[in-house]
């Protein structure tokens, strides 16, 4: 019971924008796809119930393809920050602000 839960916790959970995007894309070309392909096949039969399951058909294989983070989706993962310390965030708030000299010049233009 212990291996399949570290299994299950190993498992990436998280897709990248590009994945985001391709997914997306891929969604739509799958159920446009699938919806003129069961407008025409309703159409040569005259039932539109048929054209439905065909729409229905596609919407279940996009869901299926696009929705769980395959692989393909995270291949490009981002490079994040790492957390500054307490100490760092500390100094930066305690530093002095330096006062700004204005003249007329910089006066009229801001007005």
């Amino acid at each position: 019971m212990s291996s399949l839960l570290q299994y299950v916790k190993s498992i990436q959970t998280h897709v990248d924008y590009d994945g985001q995007e391709r997914a997306e894309k891929l969604s739509r070309l799958i159920i446009t796809f699938f919806g003129i392909v069961g407008l025409i096949w309703g159409y040569v039969i005259q039932q539109f119930l048929q054209m439905l399951y065909v729409l229905g058909a596609g919407s279940v294989m996009a869901a299926l393809i696009t929705v769980p983070p395959w692989p393909m989706y995270h291949r490009k993962p981002l490079d994040w920050q790492k957390p500054q310390s307490e100490v760092t965030t500390k100094l930066k708030k305690k530093k002095k602000s330096i006062p700004v000299v204005l003249n007329k010049t910089s006066l009229a233009m801001i007005r």
